[in-house]
């Protein structure tokens, strides 16, 4: 029995029957948690969304999303409208947030139409557009949601990443980072979209000039900051459109 369990082919027939179980293994829990982990998702995009337009539990310094549990029923609360941009047509679907962004992109760069999420929200009388963009960072992705007014002017952004630099870049979903955004325009005097520019030399430090389309960069961060710039300027860029008619 030594002799065929030393054999070479006995070693063979052990690994390729090891690595066939422990694959249908893991097929078989990636299947089957599939629905939990869409549900996980699903929650944070909304979590996410109304972070940006002031549904949150923070406190003086800390950054917290509504709970799990009553996510769900704070979104159907708050956000009225959910819609699709696409090319010249905008039209209302109630399962916007289920967009990946990150395949729209891909889909534009190969020549198709971009569909572009809005979710439209009200909370203590005011009307907000919230849209979801995404970019890259210093290591791996970097993504957000813009809360905007009629005029384009931020009030309030959530930001989060995949792997950036703890106490650097990491900082971009801090909420001292995140609140200087609140009211800066996007449009110049003259209705030209600028963006935000996370600016290392800003000298405005406390951020009182809101129309100077600046933020504070994070000290160590600047990739990470410079990415954050690009995804506004190139996401939000394509949501003029639909603000102009707003006006009409």
């Amino acid at each position: 029995m030594s002799k065929r369990t030393d054999s070479n082919s006995y070693t063979m027939i052990f690994a390729v029957g090891m690595v066939l179980i422990v694959g249908a293994l893991l097929a078989f829990l990636a299947s089957s948690l599939k629905p939990n982990i869409d549900e996980n998702k699903r929650i944070e995009k909304q979590q996410n969304i109304l972070y940006a337009m002031g549904v949150n539990e923070n406190d003086e310094s800390s950054a917290t999303f509504v709970s799990t549990t009553v996510a769900g029923d704070e979104f159907k609360k708050y956000i009225k409208k959910q819609l699709i941009i696409e090319g010249t047509n905008t039209f209302e679907d109630n399962q916007a947030y289920l967009i990946d962004v990150k395949k729209e992109k891909s889909k534009a760069k190969e020549g198709g139409v971009r569909r572009l999420p809005l979710f439209v929200g009200e909370k203590d009388g005011k009307t907000f557009y919230v849209a979801p963009i995404r970019g890259k960072g210093l290591w791996d992705a970097i993504w957000g949601y813009v809360a905007m007014d009629e005029n384009m002017v931020v009030q309030g952004a959530y930001f989060d990443h995949k792997g950036e630099t703890p106490g650097l870049g990491a900082n971009i979903k801090q909420r001292y980072f995140m609140d200087d955004f609140i009211g800066e325009h996007l449009l110049d005097a003259s209705g030209n979209f600028k963006g935000i520019t996370v600016a290392k030399g800003n000298n405005d430090a406390i951020n009182s000039d809101k129309e100077d389309h600046e933020v504070d960069a994070i000290a160590g961060a600047t990739i990470t900051g410079d990415g954050v710039s690009a995804m506004i300027k190139s996401d939000l860029r394509l949501y003029v459109s639909y603000f102009k008619t707003l006006k009409k």
